[in-house]
């Protein structure tokens, strides 16, 4: 298997040898792929273990005595402590297997459902992705718990002075994104997680947009519960991870009810399986999991330090560029930023930016992002949003810049 690049110097046209998608044409023109922040393209390392996996030990683990499942077995769990030493948690129990972000809040979500009672507050930021909203707002229904906003202020950061008076009201539960996924404003979530401590609230974090850019440190960071999914960074869709502190994995109940989560199966009584299995009911998405471990050692080979470097460059050189151009306003200005940028062009729908760009070989993502509350505040229906990646470069850069150009004229 060819070894992941090295991180003694950054090479980008090195590194973006390893990502095949890169060197193909998209409408006669070569591919620019600026839609990271939905998914990120995936390398051969990645590809390679996947097919790997599917042509010598495809099995079913965790219960076969036989050599391919014990070698799946053996793959599988090599996975989970590979991300439980990514993200530093305590014990590799502590670290459930889930298809994704969404799954993992949701799993959560239900298990308070036997928890908050009727009155107790839960706090959202105003900066979330639906799928960090839409779960509370059940929950809330479920319970009848009072869901209060965390605003945000026109840079596109959260109000942290409302913040503080929010938490006079004692809340339960907080949950913010460590990246905004439509503004790419990074959230000081060390010290919201110090302050709900304080007052006793129990804090989830949406990784999903930070941990392409960054290395997040679950024990540093005191968090509760951490969330992300392997197809932001490099991995397969379809996989992502919950961390949550094992206290909280002892307390909460299962999530769903099957094979493997389960310890003793009577008519009259079903026992649980200790940890992780409690929360990983039915056969997993095994290549998945291990392919997902394989991107983390891709990335962390690369080096977080360097990614984030390269990155940096890349949006304040796209930043200026694109400010440059006559009309275009960005949204989300924010100093602590990573690699994306929202933006309208005056009098000119975004969808119309997108569709053009793209017969131009330029990819970028057009709409609310799924973050229909921020378009709301800033009284807009959607962005154009690039987002920029490790293997992207300047000189793409510059190929938006002209595609967008072209398109102002067309649409103007």
């Amino acid at each position: 298997m060819k070894n992941a690049t090295q991180n003694t110097t950054f090479d980008v046209h090195k590194i973006r040898e390893d990502f095949p998608i890169l060197h193909r044409k998209v409408n006669g023109k070569p591919l620019v792929y600026f839609d990271n922040a939905a998914t990120s393209q995936t390398p051969l390392q990645v590809i390679e273990k996947i097919t790997n996996y599917y042509s010598t030990y495809n099995a079913n683990i965790h219960r076969g005595v036989h050599q391919l499942s014990q070698e799946a077995t053996d793959r599988y769990e090599e996975a989970r402590q590979t991300i439980q030493q990514h993200f530093n948690a305590k014990h590799a129990h502590e670290i459930i297997f889930t298809s994704g972000t969404t799954h993992s809040i949701n799993l959560v979500a239900h298990g308070f459902g036997s928890i908050l009672k009727k009155g107790d507050v839960i706090l959202v930021s105003a900066l979330e992705h639906h799928s960090n909203i839409v779960p509370w707002q059940m929950l809330c229904e479920k319970t009848e718990a009072i869901l209060k906003v965390i605003p945000m202020t026109e840079l596109g950061e959260l109000d942290m002075n409302q913040f503080d008076a929010l938490l006079k009201l004692n809340p339960k539960l907080v949950f913010v994104n460590h990246i905004s996924n439509a503004l790419g404003t990074i959230n000081p979530i060390k010290i919201i997680i110090e302050k709900s401590h304080n007052v006793g609230a129990a804090v989830l974090i949406d990784g999903a947009q930070a941990c392409p850019h960054i290395k997040p440190d679950v024990q540093e960071l005191d968090v509760d519960f951490y969330v992300t999914s392997a197809h932001k960074m490099c991995g397969p869709t379809g996989v992502g991870m919950l961390y949550a502190k094992e206290y909280w994995l002892e307390k909460l109940p299962p999530y769903q009810g099957g094979g493997e989560m389960i310890s003793e199966v009577t008519f009259e009584k079903t026992t649980y399986a200790g940890l992780p299995h409690k929360f990983e009911a039915g056969t997993p998405n095994i290549c998945g999991g291990i392919a997902f471990g394989t991107a983390v050692d891709y990335m962390n080979a690369i080096g977080f330090e360097n990614i984030a470097a390269y990155e940096n460059e890349l949006l304040e050189y796209a930043t200026a560029q694109l400010s440059a151009i006559e009309g275009l306003k960005i949204y989300g200005s924010s100093k602590q930023k990573t690699s994306v940028i929202s933006f309208n062009i005056e009098n000119i729908h975004a969808y119309d930016i997108g569709t053009i760009i793209d017969k131009l070989g330029i990819a970028i993502r057009t709409g609310q992002h799924c973050t229909q509350p921020i378009m709301d505040f800033y009284g807009i229906s959607g962005t154009a949003r690039a987002s920029f990646a490790f293997y992207n470069t300047k000189q793409e850069i510059d190929r938006l810049v002209e595609a967008l150009k072209k398109a102002i004229l067309m649409l103007s």
